[in-house]
């Protein structure tokens, strides 16, 4: 099998997995426990706006795109560069379903998200039967990117092409925009933490980890690395499928725009970086902080990527473990002084 180099934060991701086999239940599922009450008081916090209530909500539709990204490349080592699309395929195929064939919102849906969980599980096949690379798996998923957004383009009967297109159906609750929507993406985004730390303390966590750490000894230990992919691959992209189809829901209307390489790749990329690839939390810190950021920049789109790009090179040259490694480690050493 072909070995690349660890991505930023993995080593301490790899830590982090050996580590919570070692703790009492509660104590693991603690940091999940913590982001789930702090993020419920949001609402109290903003109040009646319903202006903060949707960047609160883009915040947490973040943290999702970012959980599935974590359990992909941060516990596989697969760069998948189609978030975008993935999310487009859920938001897509559950309006067209609900508007064209007149499936209500629960059987659209379920739908939607099994055909991006395939479309995840395709990607990951092929990136263990091809011996892939890090890099190569990268550029055959911006690859099918760009060819989702041309289908979205060309398909104008179905999509709208460039216009976008209005979701006609009855959305439920999500499309209330209320406070009932934001317990929604709030109690999906819990539940992917409460998986993804259920996974790192099963034995598949133990594979992940060995996959991250060298993808040939685990191989040649038994472990079943198509599997392991594969696995990793499909509950991601079901993660992001889901995300995006609750998200279209929440909007009413979607276009190619909402789910392109610049809006949902590049902001996922930099924020789970920013906390810490693999490790639980780093979706909720990254996207928290990178929804603020996201609204100061909002007056100069243009220079959005300009900016992204330059916080992932500091990220890199200077915190290559993240933000939350980083901060563990200066809590334990002043905590070791004191």
């Amino acid at each position: 099998m072909a070995s690349t180099e660890l991505p930023v934060g993995t080593a301490d991701a790899s830590t982090e997995v050996a580590a919570v086999h070692h703790v009492p239940l509660w104590r693991a599922y603690l940091p999940v426990i913590g982001a789930a009450v702090v993020l419920a008081v949001v609402p109290l916090v903003i109040r009646d706006s319903r202006y903060l209530l949707g960047i609160a909500v883009l915040g947490l539709a973040y943290a999702g795109y970012g959980v599935g990204f974590n359990i992909i490349f941060g516990n596989s080592n697969q760069l998948f560069l189609c978030l975008g699309a993935l999310a487009g395929v859920g938001a897509y195929g559950t309006t067209i379903l609900g508007n064209e064939a007149e499936l209500p919102m629960l059987v659209a849906i379920p739908a939607s998200v099994l055909v991006a969980a395939l479309l995840g599980a395709a990607f990951s096949w092929v990136s263990v039967r091809r011996q892939l690379d890090v890099i190569f798996v990268g550029i055959i998923t911006l690859t099918f990117s760009l060819m989702f957004l041309n289908l979205l383009l060309g398909q104008r009967e179905l999509t709208g092409g460039e216009t976008g297109t209005v979701v006609l159906y009855d959305a439920g609750i999500v499309g209330a925009r209320g406070l009932g929507a934001y317990y929604v993406f709030l109690g999906v985004v819990v539940a992917y933490l409460a998986l993804h730390r259920w996974l790192q303390r099963s034995h598949v966590g133990w594979a992940f980890r060995a996959l991250r750490d060298d993808e040939l000894a685990a191989e040649l230990s038994g472990i079943d690395v198509a599997r392991y992919k594969v696995l990793a691959g499909v509950i991601g992209s079901a993660m992001v499928g889901l995300i995006g189809a609750l998200y279209a829901n929440y909007e009413g209307f979607i276009s190619p725009t909402t789910f392109e390489l610049g809006n949902v790749d590049v902001p996922v990329l930099v924020l789970v970086a920013f906390g810490g690839i693999g490790t639980l939390l780093a979706p909720v810190v990254g996207s928290t902080v990178f929804t603020v950021v996201d609204e100061v920049l909002r007056p100069f789109s243009q220079l959005r990527i300009t900016v992204y790009g330059v916080i992932l090179l500091a990220l890199f040259l200077g915190f290559r473990r993240g933000i939350i490694p980083t901060v563990n480690d200066l809590v334990r050493r002043l905590l070791g002084r004191g």
